[in-house]
């Protein structure tokens, strides 16, 4: 795996230009599958550090500006659909980051109450367990146990369809239904 690159300014003036080249190399070798490999029309204009003139890419003048007159062609709305300036990747970067932040919160309070949850009813929380808790949090106890018992249900049912007669005595019904439960267990739950 490849370590992450450091994105700022390379200070060094030999690394800078080899940097330069080498990506300036690589961005034109994809601009050049692009045209080839999807049969899109794609240019690149590049502005050397120390370039009196840009380099385009292609290098043919005619193909750079059919592409040129394409883009000015279509309605500034167009243009701008899927355009990105440093402000807007970054932009759409943090806001991305933040949707995954949101979601290992989320996976983490799950897995917070599925560990509370197996704690309390194995008896390795004291009895008095649930008092020491916020609505917000027995809701969420509530949510997971509520989720168990579905795959639970679920499980059962899969069970049932394929090794029907090797559970005896098991109704199948859910606990939801209220006389759900299998005397293998210890008993019906309520």
């Amino acid at each position: 795996m490849r370590r992450k690159v450091k994105l700022a300014f390379i200070e060094h003036n030999s690394s800078r230009k080899a940097t330069f080249n080498k990506r300036k190399k690589g961005l034109l070798k994809k601009a050049s599958e692009l045209c080839n490999l999807c049969g899109v029309p794609a240019c690149a204009i590049i502005y050397g550090e120390h370039e009196s003139k840009p380099e385009p890419w292609p290098p043919s003048p005619i193909s750079v500006h059919r592409v040129i007159s394409k883009f000015h062609d279509m309605s500034e709305v167009e243009q701008r659909k899927k355009m990105m300036n440093q402000e807007n990747f970054l932009l759409q970067r943090i806001t991305k980051t933040e949707e995954q932040l949101k979601k290992l919160r989320k996976d983490n309070k799950e897995m917070e109450m599925l560990n509370v949850m197996y704690q309390g009813s194995g008896g390795l929380q004291p009895p008095e367990w649930l008092q020491d808790m916020n609505m917000l949090d027995l809701n969420n106890v509530e949510w997971v146990i509520d989720q168990v018992l579905d795959k639970i249900y679920q499980r059962q049912e899969k069970v049932s369809k394929t090794e029907v007669g090797r559970i005896k005595g098991c109704d199948g019904r859910s606990r939801k239904g209220g006389t759900g439960g299998c005397p293998h267990l210890g008993g019906r739950y309520q």
